[in-house]
């Protein structure tokens, strides 16, 4: 699968949009694979860049090991990835990978060389950080870009910059929302 840069260099100005299903699916994986643990989870993120803000529609967990011993030692299952993508480019032909996300609750020291790897299939990949136990009623998502920084001996080298994000729905997603928070109250 080759690298999608339509709107690339438009993500390095812009926002992320998380959409509500985002949140819940990267929820539900956790729940199903690290709830108890130490571990992370990690997933493909799908959706849309639009005047240079990327909106994340959807979303899939990845096979995804890490030694917590040896932060430089993981594994993601790239077939994995791309039988998905082929999958869900079947049902919306318009979403593309966008980026990745972790349940982090921070960046790790393996996480630009994940990036790297998900800049083979979008030439400037987003990467969303969920809390998925915030401590707080802020909003459980950052949103990071990586850059190539200039060093004192005038060489690069590449790091994460914050990028802002926000929670937004369609019109669609916010009915389907409403109804889950009043069947909630009930």
């Amino acid at each position: 699968m080759a690298a999608d840069t339509v709107g690339a260099d438009n993500v390095d100005k812009g926002s992320v949009v998380v959409h509500p299903i985002v949140l819940l699916s990267v929820v539900d994986h956790y729940t199903r694979v690290a709830k108890g643990t130490n571990k992370r989870v990690v997933g493909a993120l799908l959706g849309e860049i639009e005047g240079g803000q990327v909106h994340v529609t959807n979303c899939f967990g990845l096979p995804f090991e890490e030694d917590r011993s040896d932060p430089a030692v993981w594994f993601l299952d790239h077939n994995y990835h791309e039988n998905m993508f082929t999958m869900f480019k079947k049902v919306n032909a318009k979403e593309r990978c966008v980026g990745w996300y972790s349940t982090g609750p921070k960046i790790k020291p393996a996480d630009l060389a994940i990036h790297e790897l998900f800049r083979k299939y979008v030439g400037n990949p987003v990467f969303v950080i969920v809390d998925v136990q915030p401590k707080d009623l802020e909003l459980p998502v950052e949103a990071y870009r990586s850059i190539d920084e200039a060093t004192s001996d005038k060489t690069f080298r590449r790091t994460f910059v914050h990028i802002p994000s926000t929670i937004g729905a369609y019109e669609a997603e916010e009915v389907g929302v409403e109804h889950l928070l009043r069947d909630i109250r009930n």
